[in-house]
């Protein structure tokens, strides 16, 4: 078949004259007479009206993700209500991502009693999944700005808001110009910099403060040829202080004076409410209460540093399993459905890499990119002819030849973001045009036409924006099913879409569609 571009509003006649040129498709209007369409029964589901919860029940739920329970969205459906909490969760972004996935799980589900389930305890359970991670996070991150004013107090640099406001980069860059950092601070600062996001976390966390600890180690080897004594004053002063900026102490010089018992026990005195509990508190608390010099000696100068580095990795460790659990549950449910292997493909690739790679797959922008997925028709053999939306011809939607290398336009129309069904159908899917947010490839109600529309929120748009996966007809691929019309089907028809019941010869080729890579990820 001859490739050709579609650049203009006559490309649905160009696709035609291109389809029929190769095809006998127009002998299939001399076999179709009225009454003979052969309808193919769809899977059994859950009836589209049931309401097996009460006021009470949703009440509760919608408070989850904070949607309004209006009269009208009380007497929803237990799906469709289930549809309505999953669009305020799947909004929320990352920040309910348990709950989206739990309610697409529910979604997929053709048991009513799976919808009951959801509504009455899973969407609780799944919260508190989305609450112990945000806690997680939160701890993380709080951790991750502290680290800067430890840093600053390690290095003995004045903290102040706008140091500590900078970015990961930037803030390493203040340290290296600044005069209090020695050559092995600046050093350490550079290699950071030379790195990822990751080596620069850990110049902050851990690696400021060793550095200082050797540019120190070095000014004291060059003192203890000249003074001995005083060398040994200023290793322990610098001991003393790299401990207390663990605790988020400036010591006075009053405090580094004191024996080393009672250093212990006023850095465990004055440490902020948010460090008791924690690993660096406790060896603390240990080495106070321990009657020998040589314990308290050995936290000063490392037992700190160690147990501050135990909290850390706890803290990370805390929030990268919980993170990873959440990415395996994404991942279960794209692979039930068949219809998402561009997600499954994401999911599995973030799992196979580090615990930085599996928190961006789990970021709210790189969700909606996952769900992506391109479809091109059986029919055509040549070449791919994708299904997409035409801007230039009103929203109309029709197949044509495409390649990763065409145009970022038209890559973009024949791309489409799989979401569970906007209507009353479990495992039903709808197809979201990426080149125009919010618009959904629907059917003429109760015609033929298919294009793509903006949802008008109403019944019958939804029910007509749905459509059910099967397998292919031609026994690979999948076939989609209007969840609307039982028995009609998804069918490119001389280059156009139509929703059409089975019948004519190429029926089977024009109505099986490959899941392909999206053209525009």
């Amino acid at each position: 078949m001859r490739k050709r571009r579609f650049t203009s509003a006559n490309m649905r006649q160009i696709v035609t004259q291109g389809i029929v040129a190769t095809t006998a498709l127009a002998a299939v209007t001399g076999v179709v007479a009225p009454g003979t369409a052969v309808a193919v029964p769809s899977s059994k589901v859950a009836e589209a009206g049931s309401i097996g919860t009460n006021d009470e029940q949703r009440v509760a739920a919608a408070a989850v993700v904070r949607l309004d329970p209006k009269p009208d969205v009380l007497l929803l459906s237990d799906y469709d209500f289930i549809h309505a909490l999953w669009q305020k969760a799947r909004d929320a972004g990352e920040e309910l991502g348990a709950v989206r996935t739990a309610a697409e799980e529910a979604m997929a589900s053709i048991k009513a009693e799976d919808h009951v389930r959801f509504i009455t305890t899973g969407i609780h359970q799944a919260y508190k999944l989305d609450q112990q991670r945000e806690k997680d996070k939160a701890d993380v991150e709080r951790a991750a700005r502290l680290a800067k004013s430890q840093a600053l107090l390690a290095v003995g640099i004045p903290s102040n808001p706008d140091l500590l406001a900078l970015s990961d980069d930037n803030f390493i860059r203040a340290i290296m110009k600044h005069d209090a950092a020695g050559p092995e601070v600046r050093t350490a600062a550079a290699k950071a910099l030379a790195g990822d996001a990751a080596a620069w976390r850990e110049f902050i966390v851990n690696g400021a403060r060793e550095a200082h600890q050797r540019d120190m180690a070095n000014e004291r080897k060059e003192m203890e040829e000249k003074n001995r004594k005083e060398a040994e004053r200023r290793k322990e002063a610098a001991a003393r202080t790299s401990a207390a900026a663990l605790f988020r102490v400036t010591p006075s010089e009053a405090m580094l004076n004191l024996g080393d018992d009672n250093f212990i026990r006023e850095l465990l005195r004055v440490a902020p409410d948010d460090l008791r509990g924690t690993e660096l508190y406790a060896a603390g608390q240990r080495a106070a209460s321990s009657s020998d010099p040589a314990d308290w000696k050995q936290f000063i100068h490392t037992g700190a540093e160690q147990a501050y580095k135990r909290d850390d990795e706890a803290r990370r460790k805390k929030l990268a399993e919980a993170n990873r659990k959440l990415a395996l549950r994404i991942q279960a449910t794209a692979e039930n459905g068949g219809v998402n292997p561009g997600l499954v493909d994401a999911a599995k690739g973030a799992l196979a890499g580090s615990d930085d790679d599996v928190a961006e797959f789990l970021k709210e922008d790189s969700q909606y990119r996952a769900r992506r997925q391109s479809f091109w028709s059986s029919f055509v053999t040549d070449s791919a002819w994708y299904l997409r939306r035409s801007a230039a011809d009103g929203d109309g939607a029709y197949i044509a030849p495409m390649k990763f290398g065409s145009k970022q336009a038209d890559r973009e129309d024949a791309t489409w973001v799989i979401v569970p069904a906007l209507a009353s159908n479990p495992s039903c899917i709808s197809f979201e045009s990426v080149s125009k947010p919010g618009y959904y490839l629907r059917s003429q109600h109760g015609g033929e036409n298919v294009r793509v529309a903006g949802d008008d929120g109403s019944q019958e748009f939804r029910a007509d924006a749905t459509w059910c996966p099967r397998k292919g007809f031609n026994g690979f691929g999948k076939s989609f099913e209007l969840a609307s019309r039982p028995g009609v089907w998804l069918r490119s028809f001389q280059g156009q879409l139509y929703a059409l019941p089975q019948y004519g010869n190429d029926f089977d080729r024009d109505s099986t569609w490959l899941v392909d890579y999206p053209l525009a990820r």
